[in-house]
């Protein structure tokens, strides 16, 4: 019989030597958890499609974060669900817009969580695109103005990083000169550098009320197929004075997530999805899959993949299931 010398099971046959060699870590400080801050108070209204996931007014809101900060959650990412929407998106960059109150108010309960904000006008137009809209196009230089008038109100707001979500060229330098003239230097950007017009936003758009009205957003959103192109969007963000990079959707573009690691030495942040959580919710609700044991295990995909940052609505649950 030949001797083997090298047995990898020698290191697998306890959870204890399994810990000891284990490549990829999870930790509560990768985590950011989505939420979606409506009108009312004491709201409290679950998504259809996104069980455990919740339409929330600001009290409720703020008393959700400062828990979620009590159980080792340190960053929140905020979208806004307005009583009004209009043209020109103006509730986006109210000083009382949805978001701007609900920053207030959860900077006043729990100060050194970490408060982002998505930066975009979809949930704020009446057409529910993400820019300006004549004869039926969506203006790229036109809806710059709008995006660094956002990130303006949401940084004066409180906010510590603004994240950039609409894809119009030139996003990322409009709002770093906005902010810096403005005095605002230090407030991070977190720019949506690869964005694909993926299928996995749905549950997120009954949420967030943000679907068009008309057409889709494959104009302005990268298209799937697309590699080499994440590249170049991922290097003009940058070049235009983005903090961190992120790709999204983040499990079906692992591959582009591995890339753009690889080619920038700056943190880089993946999204996992509406779409991407509700498949496992509703896998799980079957009882066809481990809903922990698949969920680790995708988060940690996307973490090997080398995300340093990572957006997920199981963001609570995996704090919890972490060893």
């Amino acid at each position: 019989m030949v001797q083997m010398i090298h047995r990898p099971r020698r290191l697998r046959r306890s959870e204890a030597l399994r810990s000891l060699v284990r490549e990829t870590r999870l930790s509560a400080d990768n985590f950011v958890l989505p939420l979606f801050i409506c009108p009312g108070t004491g709201v409290r209204n679950e998504v259809s499609s996104m069980p455990g996931v919740h339409n929330l007014s600001v009290d409720e809101a703020t008393s959700e974060v400062s828990a979620a900060f009590d159980a080792g959650l340190r960053s929140v990412i905020l979208f806004g669900l307005p009583e009004a929407k209009d043209e020109l998106a103006s509730g986006a960059f109210a000083e009382d817009g949805i978001v701007q109150k609900a920053i207030r108010s959860i900077r006043r309960a729990t100060p050194e969580m970490i408060i982002m904000a998505d930066t975009c006008l979809c949930e704020y137009t009446s057409h529910g695109h993400c820019g300006v809209i004549r004869d039926g196009e969506v203006l790229n230089d036109e809806s710059l103005e709008l995006l660094a008038r956002t990130a303006l109100s949401q940084a004066e707001a409180g906010a510590d990083v603004v994240a950039p979500s609409a894809m119009m060229d030139g996003q990322v330098g409009a709002i770093r000169e906005t902010l810096d003239e403005s005095g605002l230097e230090n407030i991070a950007i977190m720019a949506y550098a690869v964005k694909y017009a993926s299928g996995f936003y749905g549950p997120f758009r009954e949420a967030a009320n943000s679907a068009p009205s008309f057409g889709d957003r494959r104009a302005y959103q990268m298209d799937p197929p697309n590699a080499r192109e994440a590249l170049r969007e991922a290097e003009l963000d940058y070049s235009e004075g983005a903090d961190i990079l992120m790709v999204k959707p983040a499990t079906v573009y692992l591959d582009v997530l591995k890339t753009v690691r690889d080619r920038f030495d700056i943190p880089l942040a993946a999204y996992h999805v509406s779409g991407e959580y509700a498949m496992i919710k509703a896998a799980a609700q079957k009882g066809w899959i481990d809903e922990q044991r698949v969920m680790l295990e995708t988060l940690t995909s996307i973490k090997r993949a080398g995300a340093d940052i990572i957006l997920t609505y199981y963001a609570r649950e995996a704090i919890r299931a972490l060893p």
